[in-house]
């Protein structure tokens, strides 16, 4: 492999379009994915607020949107896409079918989440005549944080993963400068160096969140 036929300035391009692709998309998923997660085990059966209508329809939603492949997502949301961002390409265009995809998957690991706690907890707040929105700020959500961050980590990684698929549609970033060029060019360099930063990339979001998730561990012990 020749290393000087790589377009480094491009490169640099394409790492800070995934970036800012996953960490946008990111956001988005915690904002919407958290509250979500929260109200499916709030309304689960056994809980403070049991609606089994309320919670089989999240789960048939959430369950829908996980079951279908990201690649036929973002096929199918590309009108829907330029509605919200204005184009179904690039950065913008890649940051609506990201959050559809992974905002059920967050909301299903903080649900998990929830579900593990200690069911004192409930019981006493419920003593203390706490209501259910100061049950989840005050009580749920402190005693769930380490897990939420735990589950945060997990979802950014996934999201480098989707990212670079989005390339198939031209969403920019790594994922499209494979394709373009390592792929259709069959510039096997390029290729080589997008699977080592996206590698990269993977590994020091999981050292870093282990790092702060064992950290926050010792501050709760």
């Amino acid at each position: 492999m020749n290393w000087s036929n790589v377009d480094w300035p491009l490169l640099a391009e394409a790492t800070l379009d995934t970036l800012l692709m996953t960490g946008a998309s990111l956001v988005f998923t915690v904002i919407i994915g958290l509250p979500l997660g929260v109200l499916l085990f709030l309304t689960s059966p056994r809980q403070m607020m049991q609606n089994n209508g309320v919670y089989q329809a999240l789960s048939l939603v959430v369950n829908i949107l996980r079951s279908v492949p990201f690649l036929i997502l973002l096929i199918v949301m590309i009108p829907l896409t330029r509605v919200l961002a204005g184009t179904s390409l690039g950065v913008a265009g890649s940051i609506p079918p990201l959050v559809a995809s992974a905002a059920p998957f967050f909301a299903r690991l903080v649900e998990n989440v929830l579900k593990e706690l200690d069911p004192g907890v409930l019981e006493a707040s419920r003593a203390m005549g706490a209501n259910s929105r100061e049950t989840v700020v005050m009580a749920l959500l402190p005693e769930a944080k380490t897990g939420v961050v735990a589950a945060i980590v997990v979802t950014a990684i996934m999201l480098v993963g989707y990212s670079a698929m989005s390339g198939v549609i031209g969403g920019g970033g790594l994922g499209d400068l494979a394709l373009r060029f390592g792929y259709q060019r069959y510039q096997t360099d390029v290729m080589a160096v997008t699977v080592i930063i996206l590698v990269v990339l993977v590994q020091l979001m999981q050292v870093w969140g282990d790092k702060l998730v064992a950290r926050m561990n010792k501050r709760i012990a």
